[in-house]
């Protein structure tokens, strides 16, 4: 029998059950697994085939939609629902956003802020994976696809590139391309070693989604020094919830909506 997500005997410590699947989401909750107030889980979407392990008790898929997770937040009477998913999981957000106001839970968004351009940047910003392709142009190029596997089945449409494309798991089905290369990793990966691997390829443009956050920088800051092109996807409008940019901001907040009120000096 599978452990119990959350501690079945506690008594008045509220539960706080996070999103999660990011960095951020991850230094929070290795933040919280030593606070003594709060009963707090995580929860992963299960894309990821092999996830790093997680120092908060874990669950792992979907909910079921919306009306699942509503479900879920008055079943185990959650206290307080974190959304720290990835900027690009929209849907996930959204359906965040409504259970919570289906079920009152209070909500708050763990949001890293976007990258911005800088002097020296060629940036030319789309809407999504699939506009990426004709910003691509007709002529054959190398391209570095930095935008994971789920959506890379677009770039199909445009044969007569060379792709090299890294994801953390393998794309599935295989791109049906004639000029593939896989790379699997994950990050953070550093300026210096994102150069060496684009002057390596041949890298004309660099595909990327604006993720925001330091770890997959690296190749933002390597094709401003070398010169090349970054056709960026960028963000959705965000679901209109209240939000923080970063762990010290989400505890703050934490601790203001659920600590007692003799720890608040009140």
């Amino acid at each position: 029998m599978a452990e119990p997500l959350f501690d079945m005997s506690a008594t008045g410590r509220p539960r706080i059950l996070i999103l999660g699947g990011t960095t951020e989401a991850r230094q929070l909750a290795e933040r919280l697994v030593s606070e003594p107030y709060y009963d707090t889980a995580i929860s992963l979407a299960g894309r990821t085939a092999d996830p790093r392990p997680q120092p908060l008790p874990t669950r792992t898929g979907g909910f079921g939609g919306a009306e699942g997770l509503a479900v879920f937040l008055r079943e185990r009477n959650i206290a307080l629902l974190i959304d720290a998913t990835h900027p690009f999981a929209a849907r996930i957000s959204l359906n965040a956003a409504a259970a919570a106001k289906m079920t009152g839970t209070p909500l708050l968004a763990l949001r890293r802020a976007a990258w911005a351009a800088e002097p020296g940047d060629r940036w030319t910003c789309v809407g999504s994976a699939a506009e990426a392709v004709p910003a691509l142009g007709e002529a054959p190029r190398r391209v570095f696809l930095a935008i994971g596997r789920q959506e890379a089945f677009h770039f199909e449409r445009a044969p007569q590139h060379s792709y090299v494309v890294r994801s953390v798991d393998p794309v599935m089905p295989p791109l049906d391309l004639p000029d593939v290369t896989a790379i699997l990793a994950s990050g953070p990966f550093a300026q210096a070693d994102e150069t060496e691997l684009l002057e390596r390829h041949g890298i004309d443009v660099i595909v990327a989604k604006n993720s925001g956050g330091a770890a997959t920088y690296g190749k933002i800051a390597a094709a401003r020094q070398l010169g090349i092109e970054v056709v960026m996807v960028e963000r959705h409008k965000p679901a209109d919830v209240q939000s923080v940019g970063d762990c010290d901001e989400a505890l703050e907040r934490i601790r203001q909506w659920l600590s007692p009120v003799k720890d608040r000096g009140v």
